[in-house]
């Protein structure tokens, strides 16, 4: 089951109460947006993701007047806004890590751990372009920036090069093929965490996800009404830069609520590991 991230400090920093809206621009499992729901009295929740098949769950799940569940992808936030008619905005959620149910049961191959096809489309009914195509199509140069950038993975050169080796042999379409290119590219320098990083930097190539981030903060700002609040939680260093400099940037439309990242507790680590990497930044419109 998913566990909602920083749920407590979430809902401190956005502040939720009587009359307020709230958007959840990654529902996920919908944790963190019940919790919103539990907090407020006459405002709504417009609830977002991506991915369909997420939504559709949530809407058999939660039936409640106040929230609305909307498939989009937040880098188009502002017409989502306005399709729905969502004014004024209070406070702005983005929370960046993937649900357990996205890794676990899409079947789109986002964990290295299952044998699955490589597509990692967040919504494959709009998106075209596949972690296969990728990693079939894309030349020695692209996949090394693509592992270097969007992974941060000392081995780049050798995966990339592997990668063009096999495929002349066979075409990489599961993740299990994937992960065997990885293992033996690496031979005795082999580590999980190489997995993790080459697939983390298909996924966010595939989704846009550093662009879409981007295109959502900005959004975020001119939505926002005076005094609401926009809290982001980011899982690695790619996503926390932008944010933190995104908030830099804005100092004149922002005031900084978090000095330094809030980080979770030993306590909720211990319960949820995959909170470990979790940052925490919150900032309110002047």
């Amino acid at each position: 089951m998913h566990v909602p991230v920083l749920l407590k400090e979430t809902v401190e920093y956005l502040n939720p109460e009587g009359n307020k809206n709230f958007i959840d621009c990654t529902a996920g499992a919908g944790g963190h947006s019940l919790e919103i729901l539990g907090n407020i009295n006459q405002g709504r929740i417009l609830s977002i993701d991506a991915n369909p098949l997420a939504v559709q769950k949530l809407k058999e799940r939660i039936i409640d007047s106040k929230i609305n569940f909307v498939c989009g992808n937040f880098s188009n936030l502002k017409e989502l806004v306005k399709k729905n008619n969502f004014y004024p905005v209070d406070g702005i959620l983005f929370d960046l890590g993937l649900s357990s149910e996205l890794l676990e049961e899409s079947g789109l191959g986002f964990s290295f751990m299952r044998q699955e096809k490589l597509d990692m489309r967040f919504n494959p009914e709009v998106q075209t372009v596949t972690a296969t195509e990728i990693v079939n199509h894309f030349s020695k140069d692209d996949l090394t920036k693509v592992f270097k950038n969007y992974g941060g993975e000392r081995f780049y050169k050798r995966i990339a090069e592997k990668i063009v080796w096999e495929r002349q042999k066979q075409e990489i379409i599961f993740s299990s093929q994937l992960v065997d290119i990885v293992k033996e590219s690496l031979g005795r320098y082999f580590h999980i965490k190489s997995l993790a990083r080459v697939f983390q930097a298909l996924r966010i190539c595939v989704n846009k996800e550093l662009e879409a981030l981007e295109e959502g903060l900005s959004s975020a700002l001119e939505i926002l009404a005076p005094k609401g609040r926009l809290v982001v939680i980011s899982y690695h260093s790619l996503e926390d830069k932008i944010v933190k400099n995104f908030f830099r940037e804005q100092k004149q439309r922002l005031n900084i609520l978090t000095k330094k990242p809030i980080v979770p507790s030993n306590v909720e680590i211990g319960k949820n590991k995959k909170s470990r990497s979790a940052k925490l930044r919150a900032a309110e419109v002047k």
